[in-house]
């Protein structure tokens, strides 16, 4: 069942390990040589089994449905063999359910086994591939009118320079936001994986007010995972036009959801984020945290 072998993955940051963790550990569950489910843990030097540490998520993978009992049994497997390896506590980030049809029953499960709800946040999508299509049609004729009223380009395109992450951090430290990305993670994943990264940018005669990095975590999604827009800009529809122009991408890519990710304070919800990303979304879903002393 367990195994240290690299694997293919769909998706890749599974395979990104921080320096405080020495070693990665694949749980696989296999029937007549066919995954079915899957999980990846980070070991730490103290002890502790995380899945995954600085990715947006982990958990389990399901490759086909897998009924209650066997799911089940997976767990309580994983479980005991982290004991038997002298890990003390658990913690993994279950993706939320548009990645994994199963979410609630693997949810259920882990409740149902000892593991507590650590942290929970919500992610607001934007799900079907004809849906993404048809938002497009219906927005850019607008877009395109707001540009060429504003001598504003609004673009995406692969990476060949990453000084635009010096940007996003100056312009969100000016908004006074907490700034918590890792560069050099960043500059590796998309190095090792640059298919996978593509840049929005918004220019204002001829002057960058706005970017923003999106990801393909898995081969049929979009995940909008960091911007920033110069507070300075007198260009108040921004971050608007940002988001038309990651559908248009989306729409290029062929995936079948985005995800416009999470929109918490440390103090709690932020209601204003959420509400616009509201306009960009016809679902949400939670990411839960769980946890487990063992």
């Amino acid at each position: 069942m367990t195994s240290t072998v690299e694997r293919d993955k769909d998706y890749f940051l599974s395979n990104f390990l921080t320096e405080s963790h020495q070693d990665q550990l694949d749980f696989v569950w296999e029937k007549n040589q066919k995954t079915k489910a899957s999980i990846t843990f980070a070991i730490s030097k103290t002890g502790e089994a995380i899945s995954l540490p600085q990715a947006p998520f982990g958990g389990f993978w399901i490759y086909e449905d897998l009924s209650s009992a066997s799911l089940e049994t997976f767990i309580l497997a994983i479980v005991e063999e982290l004991i038997q390896r002298g890990i003390h506590s658990i913690s993994l980030v279950q993706s939320p359910k548009p990645y994994n049809p199963q979410f609630d029953l693997i949810n259920y499960l882990l409740f149902r086994n000892g593991f507590e709800q650590a942290k929970v946040i919500c992610h607001h999508f934007f799900l079907g591939k004809k849906k993404i299509k048809k938002f497009v049609q219906k927005e850019s004729p607008r877009n395109q009118k707001k540009t060429t009223n504003s001598s504003l380009k609004v673009s995406h395109s692969s990476i060949s320079n990453l000084g635009f992450l010096k940007d996003i951090r100056s312009w969100n430290t000016l908004r006074g936001y907490e700034v918590t990305f890792d560069e050099n993670r960043i500059v590796q994943q998309v190095s090792s994986h640059p298919e996978r990264y593509f840049l929005i940018a918004i220019i204002h005669n001829e002057e960058a007010i706005g970017y923003s990095l999106a990801v393909k975590l898995t081969s049929d999604s979009l995940y909008y995972f960091l911007s920033g827009i110069n507070p300075k800009s007198p260009i108040k529809n921004a971050g608007e036009l940002m988001l038309n122009e990651l559908f248009l991408l989306a729409v290029e890519q062929k995936v079948n959801f985005i995800d416009l990710g999470s929109s918490d304070l440390e103090e709690g919800a932020n209601h204003s984020l959420m509400f616009f990303k509201s306009r960009f979304s016809n679902d949400t879903c939670n990411k839960i945290t769980w946890s487990k002393k063992i």
